[in-house]
């Protein structure tokens, strides 16, 4: 076999989604003795086992989880591609990475006029810190993501999307903040490492030779604000974030000094993996930075 063919792949997904040949050949509304040779002619095209079988059912190898990845990539394609002739607009599934951040301040009114000019287009989000996210689309497990620099960048295209203003909030009880210097030893408060905002807060206190007594990690801004008000430590928030959750009478905040109080906000994406959706997307963010 010189190219997949589209329905063999079709065949394929719904064995895995399914578990099991009988399964598929209900899901499908085909014949048992059909779909498994379907199987069989596909697993000697690629020369490749595609499934082992485990407890009566048949569970992915390791080549068939490799090849798993791309049907839903082709599958998908494919159906857009049609969409598209057919009708002129993106349809389908649309799959989104963004930071915490992004999605409680930035997205809401993005993702609104979308819907308002493609309801054919369902969108899934998927949060993560900068690099999880980066690796998501090299992957392509995602379409996109919303990153802030400093992020992997290789392989990726990348528009400006947002810029943020970043703030140093600390415990209400504690003197302002003027130095590195006078957090020595004293707790930061943060995502999981690969969060872009983390490591320019590591570097304003690495330029010091600072090193904080501890790092305490949270998977979310209302925590991270929570125990920056009980007393715990210091945290990087986005201001914008800051005014979203109406909790800034809460701590206290401070700037941060030249370039680490700014953050660039991109949307990048697989050059190769650019679908009428994700073209739809890149048009709306410019209009509105427009507006």
């Amino acid at each position: 076999m010189r190219n997949l063919d589209l329905d063999a792949l079709q065949i394929f997904k719904a064995v895995a989604d399914q578990g099991g040949v009988a399964r598929a050949a209900l899901h499908l509304n085909r014949v048992q003795s059909n779909v498994s040779t379907r199987l069989k002619q596909l697993e000697a095209a690629l020369e490749a086992p595609l499934f082992r079988r485990q407890n009566r059912r048949l569970v992915l190898s390791d080549q068939g989880r490799v090849l798993l990845s791309y049907a839903d990539r082709l599958l998908r394609l494919s159906d857009e591609a049609q969409a598209a002739v057919r009708e002129g607009s993106p349809r389908g599934v649309l799959r989104i990475g963004t930071m915490e951040s992004t999605a409680a301040a930035r997205l809401p009114p993005i993702l609104a006029a979308y819907h308002a000019s493609w309801p054919q287009v369902r969108i899934e989000l998927v949060t993560g810190t900068s690099a999880a996210l980066a690796a998501k689309v090299r992957n392509y497990d995602i379409e996109a993501a919303f990153v802030a620099r400093p992020f992997p960048a290789e392989g990726l295209a990348a528009m400006d999307a947002f810029r943020e203003e970043l703030a140093l909030i600390s415990p209400m009880a504690w003197d302002p903040i003027e130095s590195p210097k006078e957090l020595a030893e004293r707790s930061v408060i943060a995502f999981a490492a690969g969060c872009s905002y983390r490591r320019i807060l590591e570097s304003w206190l690495n330029q010091e030779g600072v090193t904080p007594g501890n790092v305490m990690e949270f998977a979310s801004y209302h925590a991270i604000v929570a125990c920056v008000a009980a007393g715990s430590g210091v945290a990087i928030v986005p201001r914008s974030v800051l005014e979203v959750l109406g909790t800034a009478h809460s701590v206290r905040v401070g700037a941060l000094p030249g370039p680490h109080g700014r953050a660039l906000t991109q949307l990048v994406w697989r050059a190769d993996d650019d679908t009428p959706a994700l073209q739809a997307l890149r048009q709306e963010l410019e209009a509105a930075q427009k507006r």
